[in-house]
This record gives structure tokens, sequence and C-alpha cells, in this order.
């Protein structure tokens, strides 16, 4: 053997064997981050996620909590996720539209429109209730598909289109009630019962362990993609305190919710959407090119990406979702009437999704925004409604931590940008 190959198979003196000509080339280790790393990480773009929102929680309970001891009991804490679900519903689908840096004024009245519209179906006319139902669902979709053609095909902005339907679609529900003002629902079966219904203990259980289970093998299946791509990955010391501090917080709410009356059907409804959207979003194409559109949408339609078609799916699924909120409120009312989707539920619905950590800028936010954001709210609300606190005060209260949301996010962002500078 000569020198040079001699060379080649054992490499310089001090150094380890070089690897011979022709054998495969060995994968990279895959980096492992810490959890503080990602947290790190994540700063330096400018996203906080839900921190402040987790901090904000805290404080109110502590808060509360102190002042009326009767905030954190079972009953009280029952009736909150009774309160929340349905504006909850309808914010999120403000976090949809909110993604593509647009906006749905609109989302209060179409919830009470679409209310309207089952009802009538269910009561003079005589459908049963799922079909009832099926056709408010319609008729959000429909409405939905409305304001996205002419957000697309006309380019009125979302602002002057949504304001346009709030105003519209009050009037048509106005006009569908007539001189009657009021309708009510059967109190004992049907669509009323939606807010009347309570999970066995077992089943709320079972759930949390679905849910826990799920949500470490969608972890593990994402880590091992991420593996698979050459990705940093969480270590698994981090991965378990995640899933396990997931569940604890789980098994928490259902020991409280089941030492009263139990988990709420409406709750698990809105849990539920929150969890099959955020899938959608995280876990699709079409979730994805949202994220994009609302990052950047010259940049995705240069990429190929149909703009229109987004936009359009993104409004249906709004004013879609707006329709359930609706139903949830008929249902926990039984009845409908002349305030139903009105007085500060849109508000309270566009605040939350905010809140939650939904950028207003497009393009960052999740699912769990609205989640979080409309139980700080009613959490707000419900304290200051124990404490005999007079309304004016909430809505100042309420109007200051959304200017905190905003002002933060936007921090957040000037931040991100002077890092990339």
């Amino acid at each position: 053997m000569s020198v040079s190959e001699s060379a080649i198979s054992n490499g310089a003196p001090g150094q380890p064997p070089a690897r011979p000509v022709g054998s495969p080339v060995p994968p990279p280790p895959t980096p492992r981050r810490g959890l503080f790393d990602a947290a790190r990480d994540r700063l330096r773009r400018g996203d906080l996620g839900s921190l402040p929102v987790a901090v904000g929680l805290v404080l109110i309970a502590v808060v509360f909590s102190s002042l009326n001891s009767h905030f954190l009991s079972p009953e009280n804490l029952t009736n909150l996720a009774l309160q929340m679900a349905a504006t909850g519903t309808i914010a999120l689908g403000i976090v949809l539209v909110l993604l593509l840096g647009e906006i749905d004024l609109s989302a209060g009245s179409v919830s009470g429109l679409c209310a309207v519209v089952m009802t009538l179906l269910a009561v003079h006319r005589g459908w049963p209730p799922a079909l009832a139902v099926l056709g408010a669902l319609a008729t959000g979709a429909a409405i939905g598909a409305i304001h996205g053609l002419m957000r697309t095909k006309l380019s009125m902005p979302s602002f002057v289109v949504t304001l346009a339907g709030l105003i519209g679609w009050q009037g048509l529900m106005l006009y569908l009630l007539g001189d009657e003002g009021t309708i009510n629902l059967p109190f004992d079966r049907g669509i009323a019962t939606l807010s009347d219904t309570w999970l066995p203990r077992w089943l709320g259980w079972l759930i949390v362990a679905l849910l826990a289970g799920g949500h470490l093998a969608a972890t593990l299946v994402t880590s091992r993609l991420r593996t698979r791509a050459g990705l940093s990955v969480l270590g698994p010391r981090w991965v378990a305190a995640r899933s396990g501090g997931l569940t604890v917080l789980l098994a928490a709410a259902v020991l409280v919710l089941n030492s009263d009356r139990g988990v709420p059907l409406t709750l698990v409804i809105f849990g539920g959407l929150v969890v099959v959207l955020d899938l959608v979003l995280r876990r699709t194409v079409f979730g994805r090119r949202m994220y994009a559109v609302g990052g950047n949408a010259e940049a995705s339609r240069r990429a190929g990406i149909n703009i229109t078609q987004v936009r359009l799916m993104a409004f249906m699924g709004a004013a879609t979702l707006a329709a359930v909120g609706g139903i949830l409120a008929a249902s926990r009312l039984a009845a409908v009437n002349q305030s139903s989707g009105g007085s500060d539920i849109l508000l309270n619905a566009i605040a939350a999704a905010v809140i939650g950590g939904t950028s207003l800028f497009g393009g960052r936010g999740r699912t769990y925004a609205a989640l979080l954001g409309i139980l700080v709210i009613q959490s707000i609300t419900n304290g200051m409604l124990l404490l005999n606190v007079n309304s004016s005060v909430r809505f100042m209260v309420t109007g200051f931590v959304l200017a905190v949301a905003v002002a933060i996010d936007s921090l957040a962002r000037r931040g991100a940008a002077d890092g990339v500078r």
C-alpha cells in the first residue's frame, strides 16, 4: 500500500481514521433542545405564546379568590365553563380571520341570525332538532361565502364588508323575529338540553386519558419526523414534563367539575372544536397556507398559493363557528330574542382572540388563544359580578387588559424586527 493510500485509510496522526471512499455518509446527530432553549428562540422571534395569559390567569385567581372565597368553588367554576362556551366558539372563528390579517365585525350578528333560523325551523316549521341545527350551520357558511367573495372578488376591505354585515344581518334577524320578538325553545327536549347535559364522571376521566395520550403520541411522532429531517427536537425529559403538566391541568379541571355537576357538554363541544381546528391549522397543507398568507400574502401568491381560496375558506369557517356559538347561546337561554348576538358578545369574542395571543397583524396565533382569552375575560366578569362591581368598571378593566395584550404583541414584533436588523 502506498503512502497516500495509508494516509487515506489511517488519517493523520492523532486524528480519527478517515472515512473510506464510497462508504455511506452517516447522518448528523440530531440536536436536542431544552425547554428554555425553545422558549428563548420564540422570544427572539417575538412570539411570547401563552405565557402572558397564564400569568394573568394566575393573578386573576389569586386576586378574586382572596376577595371572595366562592370564586374558586366548584359551583362557580362550573358556571364559568358554561358562560364561556358560546362566546369562546365565536372567538375561535375570529382567530381564523385574524391569522390572515383580516377582521370580522359581523360575528355577533351572524350568531344571532343563525340561532333565529334554527329556532324558526325547529319551532315553527317542526323540523327535527338535528336538521334545524344543520340549517343554521348552512346559513352561517353561506354568509361567510358572501363575505369572502366580497373581500376577494370585489377587493373590499374586510372591515367594511363585515361592518355592513353587522348591520344587515342584524336587520334580517329582527325581520325574521317580527312582532313576536322572542321565540322560546322547548325546555325539556331538543336543542335546549345541550346546556343542561353533563357527562358521567367516568366519561370525563376517559376524555382526560384520551387527550393526554393523544398529546404525548403527537409529540413523539413530531419528534421522530423532525429527527429524520435533521431538525432540533426537545429532550425526552421536557417532553415528559410537558405531557405530564397537561395531564395534571386536565385532571384538576375534571376533578373540580365532577365535584359539582360534572363536565358540561357545551364545554366538551367548545374544547373539541379548539383541538380539531388546531390540528387542521398545524398538521394540514391548508393550515400552513393560512399562516403563510397571513405572514406575507404577496410572497404566498408568488409561491403558487391560491390566496382567494384561503381567504374564502377562512371567512366561511368564521361565520360557521359564529353559527355554532349562536346555537350554544340559544340553548343556554332556551330562547332567541332581539338581543341575540348583540350586547358585548362581538367585542368579547374579538378581545378573547387577541388577549389569548393571536396577532392583529396576521400570521401568528393558535386556536388555543380563543380558549385562554375567553377564560380571562369571563374570569374577570365572573369575579366582578361576585363582588357586585358596577358594569362600567368591568368594561374599563376588560378594555385595559385588551390594550395591554395588543401592546405586548406590538412590542414583541418590534423587538423581533430589531433583532433581525
